[in-house]
């Protein structure tokens, strides 16, 4: 099956650009040159992964992304000419996946679409590996090194760990894990999540070979896979 990539963006020499980079990839390239033509195509076309310029006319990135998010389990690459960090936060509250600023180099862009097509692949199994450790999402259960020795933990926050390593560097706001987790009724407030990731930390202190919980200052936290 051969993958198909919206590109979103009103400029048509960035649509052109991405065109023949993404098509001698051998990827299929789906253009929309406003937002509500990317929304039909989401809507009418499978869509596997979406690239989304900010400003545009119609529905701009931001609506575009949410809207993405809300319907469709698919990767978004923001693009923007924007690299301010507040523009960086509006982009990961809207819920992209990764964020590029205007001019950008295209074979950094496809190492980027790489990557995130690999994490969206571990998201879809039930069992999520990251290294010596097996977190398994339907039994419940999480087993750590070669023996396979059973760690039992707190729903909540098994969910948390389970909701972070199902999108490896992926940035999730406190915000967006509050609603993922607890629900969009949650009295309490986005601390809980600090303190929860504080106590996976603990657990996992000797599985940092394996994978580490980031936090990402002004933003939330991501689950890094390590490298070995």
């Amino acid at each position: 099956m051969r993958i198909r990539i919206l590109v979103a963006d009103d400029d048509p020499s960035i649509r052109e650009l991405l065109r023949f980079a993404l098509s001698k990839e051998g990827y299929v390239v789906l253009e929309a040159e406003d937002g509500k033509t990317a929304s039909r195509l989401c809507e009418n076309e499978q869509v596997h992964l979406a690239i989304v310029d900010v400003m545009m006319p119609g529905k701009d990135g931001l609506e575009l992304c949410r809207e993405i998010r809300e319907h469709y389990d698919i990767p978004v690459i923001m693009l923007t000419a924007k690299d301010q960090l507040e523009d960086k936060e509006q982009g990961y509250l809207a819920g992209t996946d990764d964020y590029m600023v205007k001019p950008f180099e295209p074979k950094e862009l496809l190492f980027r679409i790489k990557a995130l097509l690999r994490r969206y692949r571990i998201a879809s199994s039930e069992v999520i590996r990251l290294g010596s450790v097996s977190i398994d999402r339907k039994g419940y259960e999480i087993r750590v090194g070669e023996d396979g020795q059973l760690i039992t933990i707190p729903l909540r926050e098994f969910e948390l760990l389970s909701q972070l390593a199902s999108h490896p560097g992926r940035i999730y706001t406190r915000e967006q894990l509050i609603q993922l987790i607890w629900g969009a009724d949650y009295a309490g407030d986005s601390r809980t999540v600090d303190v929860h990731v504080k106590r996976l930390r603990e657990r996992f202190v000797d599985q940092q070979k394996d994978f580490v919980l980031t936090t990402i200052r002004g933003l939330g936290y991501k689950l890094e896979v390590t490298e070995q």
